[in-house]
Parts: C-alpha cells; sequence; structure tokens
C-alpha cells in the first residue's frame, strides 16, 4: 500500500507528482519548470494552471496536455488513487526510501514508484544479462547471484526473463536484497513480472519504476530503466549480452555515471558471449572471474560478512545520525572533513557516528577515517 510519507504530501512534492504525470514531461523539462517558477513547484500548484502555462518552458506537445489541465493538486490526488489501488508507494528524492546512489545521476528521476519496501543504505551490484543466453547459463547465475546476495551484496536487475529474473531467484534463494527497475509502470506488468512479484514481497524484494500508474512498457522505456539499474548500484556486472543485447545499454549507462564496469568473459563461439567480449575487447569492462571480484570492488569481506541483522530501522534513528549520514560519502572522510560539513558539535557528532556504525550504515576506517556503507 502507499506508505505514510506518500499520504502526506508537502505542496513541492504534490505538485511534482502531478507534472511528472504529464506525458513527455522528464526530469530536464521539470528542473526547467522549477526554474521558471523560482525555484519552487509549489507555486505552479497555488495557481490554475492557465496562468502560467503558455509561459512555461515545455515543448508544444506538453504544452497541449499541460493546458488540458484545471489545477495540479487534483491531479497528483488522482495519481496517489491510483497509487493506492495498485498498492503502490512513491518515494521521493532525498527521502531514505529513494535509493541513495541515483540521486547523484544527472538525469534521475525526482520521484519513482515501488512496490516493496526499500531497504536502507548497503553496497549493491547491477547484474544483467540477456534473455536467451547460451543453453545451461541460467543455472550459473543464478548460483552466482546466490553468492555476491549471501555476502551481504543487494543485487539490482530488471526483471526480464532469462538472466534477470535468475539474479533475483539467486538473491532471494539467501534470504538478500534484490531491486528490479521495470521498464513499464507497476501496475502493467507483463505475465513474467507479475509471476515474480509475489516472491519479491513476501522476501523483502522492491519493484521500482520511473513510470505513472497506467504506462505500458515500449521501445523507449526499455533503454531509458537502464540508466536506473546502473544508477542505484555501485558496480555493473553484464553476466551474458549477444549483439545488440539490451543489458549493454546498462553498461553505456553505468561508464556514462562512473560506476565500475565489469563483464563475464565467454566462449568465443558463442553468439551469447559476443557482448561480453567486445566490452572487454575494446576496454569498456574488466574481466570479472567470480564473484570475488565483484566483493572486492564494493569492499566486502565474505569471510565476516553476511546479511545484516540491522535491528534499528531509519525512523528510529536519531535526528542527529540522520543528517550526518547526508554529510557522508562513500569515499573515506576524517571526522574533521565530517565535522566541517556538519552542523553538529564535535561530542554529538562522535555521538551520531557511533549510533551509525551500530546500525551497520557507516564504517570506521583505521585513522578515524568514516565511510557510507
Amino acid at each position: 500500500m502507499a506508505d505514510a510519507e506518500t499520504d502526506s504530501l508537502t505542496a513541492e512534492q504534490q505538485a511534482c507528482l502531478a507534472l511528472w504525470a504529464v506525458p513527455g514531461l522528464g526530469p530536464r523539462t521539470l528542473a526547467a519548470l522549477r526554474a521558471f517558477a523560482d525555484g519552487s513547484l509549489a507555486a505552479l500548484a497555488s495557481v490554475p494552471v492557465r496562468d502560467w502555462v503558455s509561459q512555461a518552458p515545455v515543448s508544444p506537445q506538453v504544452r497541449t496536455r499541460l493546458a488540458a489541465v484545471d489545477r495540479l493538486p487534483p491531479l497528483a490526488e488522482r495519481v496517489l488513487a491510483a497509487c493506492r489501488r495498485a498498492g503502490m508507494g512513491v518515494a521521493f528524492a532525498g527521502q531514505h526510501t529513494y535509493p541513495d546512489r541515483l540521486r547523484e545521476v544527472e538525469d534521475a528521476p525526482p520521484l519513482l514508484f515501488h512496490r516493496g519496501c526499500p531497504g536502507l543504505p548497503r553496497r549493491r551490484v547491477a547484474m544483467v544479462g540477456s534473455r536467451h543466453p547460451d543453453q545451461g547459463f541460467l543455472p550459473f547465475a543464478r548460483d552466482f547471484a546466490r553468492k555476491v546476495a549471501g555476502a551481504g551484496v543487494g543485487v539490482v536487475s530488471g526483471a526480464a526473463v532469462g538472466v534477470d529474473q535468475a539474479c533475483h531467484w539467486g538473491a532471494l534463494d539467501v534470504g538478500g536484497e534484490t531491486w528490479a527497475f521495470l521498464g513499464s509502470a507497476l501496475d502493467a506488468l507483463d505475465p513474467a513480472q507479475a509471476r515474480l512479484l509475489p516472491h519479491f514481497l513476501g522476501q523483502g524484494g522492491v519493484f521500482f519504476s520511473e513510470l505513472p500508474p497506467g504506462v505500458r512498457a515500449s521501445v523507449t522505456t526499455f533503454p531509458r530503466r537502464n540508466r536506473l539499474i546502473s544508477g542505484a548500484s555501485d558496480v555493473v556486472l553484464v553476466l551474458r549480452a549477444g549483439k545488440g543485447s539490451g543489458a549493454l545499454y546498462t553498461a553505456e549507462a553505468g561508464r556514462a555515471q562512473g560506476r565500475p564496469v565489469f563483464a563475464l568473459p565467454g566462449d568465443v563461439r558463442q553468439a551469447a558471449a559476443v557482448g561480453c567480449n567486445q566490452l572487454l575487447r575494446d576496454g569498456h569492462a574488466s574481466a570479472c572471474m567470480g564473484p570475488e571480484d565483484v566483493w572486492r570492488v564494493v569492499g566486502v569481506q565474505p569471510e565476516t560478512a553476511g546479511p545484516r541483522d540491522i535491528t534499528a530501522s531509519w525512523e528510529e534513528l536519531s535526528a542527529e545520525a540522520k543528517g550526518t549520514y547526508g554529510v557522508l560519502d562513500r569515499v573515506p572522510r576524517t571526522f574533521d572533513e565530517v565535522l566541517v560539513g556538519s552542523t553538529l558539535s564535535p561530542a554529538a557528532l562522535t555521538s551520531a557516528l557511533v549510533e551509525l556504525e551500530l546500525t551497520g550504515l557507516v564504517i570506521q576506517h583505521p585513522g578515524k577515517l568514516y565511510e557510507k556503507v
């Protein structure tokens, strides 16, 4: 069901949700509208659309669609009502339910629709591949993902039949975290995704989509969602990809976002491995020879790691701990560097860092260096 955050939107979030539901209006247009409204979309929601639409920095097609809207708040409520009927939540950028790393991506959506409860931040790997790999590969992919997830690393993929679903199942096998980013709205699943969803919801997985209710998958939505798979992850791994495979779009997006990209080498005689081998040949990916390569790049030590038992939820953290977490990064920072970016006293900051360490959200390295997990 839609969560409490969804049911108590601010005026800014309400305007954002309404505008996001207008076909053809993407992240860059939304940013232009925010600038047009002097930095606050709420100003657009407080007056009829006809009062500002003629001057809005939007395409002619979007202007026509906006002109058919009387006011933004009723449109936002209609979207929320559709979310409630479909059991969807809405996560706005900056909320803990919105993937932390995705916020770094230049054209990240301002919000995501989700089914399931996004967990606390952790290291995650995008594991993607073709729908039709070579015979016998899917059990290997599932076992690979099982080992990765068993070390406490989240598995992110696209819920497509083939390699994607094998990786999701591998994570679910060991009670690991797994996220799926879809190329359709969450109330417009294809049959294979619909069969997978109950297993996700029953074992802590999450379905995400940037598309508002009612939008079906198309040839344009699938490439767009690939940037979300890579953007929400720390590293991208292409397990199997033939020539022209959609998994190669995820690798390309990962490279553009500065994510490390790995590919599993394949037999040069196998058409299903051509894409992976070309990534390696062209220097666009590093070779992955096993789960240990994934563990190494995300900084996990599997001999001591496992699915973490975090007893304190994000909501139970103190305001000081939450604020401190926002100051930290995935690059180790000294106590003094964190202090400069914080509004806390040294004693209060020390307490907040200890709280974050105890919940497993922060690692302290030798020399009092602190890093987000």
